[in-house]
């Protein structure tokens, strides 16, 4: 795609960046077949193609955005099947953030929209924040229609019929600070504290700490760490974000530099994604650039580390029905597509493909608050393609997608790793002791 970026436009980092981007275009529309706003509304500017020419149009001219690049901008889940289609090698994903960033600078939403995106940025990354929230929409669920009826309050009743059934729990291990392992201790590694996942399913790290350490892993989770940033950077909110990638970095490295770390092990895959492009955001800091590389070079989804050592022996029943729900920010951001589905047939389960595999759920970190229309249709799509396999269980590595798929379906969805876990000595997940298997296995 041919660019007309002056030479004091391109000496912005970021301009430069998407210049770079936008010129690997040659406007093939490989990229409408799999996204998945095309695919529901049929519409070229909610295609890749079609918000690359309103991001060129804006960039270059350096305008505001508009109204309508506001809303073909937000449509966009950054599920990132854009980028696995993509024959030219487009990374669309640095070029939607930088759009993202624009729109937030550049543009006045009306006021509902604003306050949502600001309670969502403040409550979401703060656990104690997340935990009073979760404890106020319990009670005000039964109010979700009123605001749904109210113009512009569609988002607060999405947040409060995604809102967990229960009253958010605290893992009695939060604020151990290191996990020994059993035996001799084969790696040592990091373990992401998060934000969002470790109150609503703290059981996913649990059962991610008996398993590594089971197999010789010592975990630390450093002072200091906590939420990635991918929250607040996907609704263009930079300095935040950044905030949390130098307050992880920093982290870190006093582990990298004091006993040495092995891996930075994540087991929210949409948190991945954002980590191992910490080395990107940060390109710029000199304080920070080398570190946030090193860091980045170091981040492994669980699966990612587990696939390349070997489990325990495994002591349950084999042929147990899982269909595996691959997150995008798994298999298009991180492009980790083949280890979790090895790693569970590995231990006996019989791993199912549901159809459409490459389409979003609809969760998309905030999406499915912030565009509750679309995300619903999505994960209609992705139930009914997932109880066609007519699993006993569903499996996904991100804790977004198990929340916006549960809210579909009857059917037990659990992470990926609380099954490996299982299946070679752990406890069995919340909601498979219901189903006669799990009796039987433990």
């Amino acid at each position: 795609m041919q660019t007309n970026f002056s030479l004091a436009q391109l000496a912005d980092p970021q301009t430069a960046r998407s210049e770079q981007v936008l010129r690997a275009c040659v406007h093939c529309g490989f990229c409408t077949a799999t996204c998945p706003t095309y695919v529901l509304l049929g519409d070229e500017l909610d295609s890749p193609r079609g918000r690359i020419y309103l991001i060129k149009e804006m960039l270059e001219n350096d305008r505001p955005a508009t109204v309508e690049v506001a809303k073909h901008v937000d449509r966009c889940l950054s599920c990132l099947s854009c980028m696995s289609t993509c024959p030219s090698g487009v990374h669309y994903m640095h070029l939607i953030d930088h759009a993202r960033d624009h729109v937030e600078k550049t543009y006045k939403r009306p006021l509902a929209d604003r306050l949502t995106r600001a309670l969502l940025a403040r409550v979401l990354p703060s656990r104690a924040l997340f935990r009073l929230a979760i404890g106020g929409a319990m009670l005000a669920r039964p109010f979700a229609g009123l605001f749904e009826a109210i113009p512009g309050m569609k988002p607060i009743a999405a947040m409060l019929r995604l809102a967990p059934a229960r009253p958010a729990t605290r893992s009695a291990s939060e604020s151990v600070r290191r996990f020994a392992p059993e035996g001799a201790r084969r790696a040592r590694v990091a373990l992401l504290d998060g934000c969002a996942q470790p109150v609503l399913r703290p059981e996913i790290d649990e059962a991610a700490i008996r398993l590594l350490t089971r197999m010789g892993v010592e975990i630390v989770r450093p002072v200091g760490g906590g939420c990635c940033g991918s929250l607040t950077h996907h609704m263009g909110k930079e300095e935040p974000a950044l905030a949390n990638a130098r307050a992880n970095v920093d982290a870190w490295w006093r582990e990298i530099e004091g006993e040495g770390l092995d891996a930075i092990i994540v087991t929210t895959s949409g948190c991945g994604t954002t980590i191992k492009d910490y080395g990107h955001m940060l390109r710029t800091d000199p304080a920070y650039a080398e570190r946030a590389a090193r860091v980045s070079a170091l981040a492994r989804d669980v699966s990612e580390f587990l696939a390349e050592r070997e489990l325990p022996v495994p002591v349950i029943p084999a042929g147990i029905r899982v269909a595996y729900h691959s997150a995008c920010s798994l298999q298009h951001g991180q492009r980790v597509r083949t280890a979790p589905k090895t790693l569970l047939a590995g231990v006996g389960f019989t791993v199912l493909e549901p159809a459409e595999g490459h389409l979003c759920c609809g969760s998309a970190g905030t999406y499915n608050i912030l565009q509750p229309e679309i995300a619903g249709r999505l994960r209609e799509r992705k139930v009914a393609n997932i109880e066609r396999t007519l699993p006993q269980v569903v499996a996904a590595g991100n804790i977004g997608c198990m929340t916006q798929i549960g809210g579909g379906t009857a059917l037990p969805v659990v992470h990926t790793v609380e099954l490996l876990d299982w299946a070679t000595g752990g406890p069995s997940p919340a909601g498979l002791e219901r189903l006669p298997f799990a009796v039987a296995a433990e």
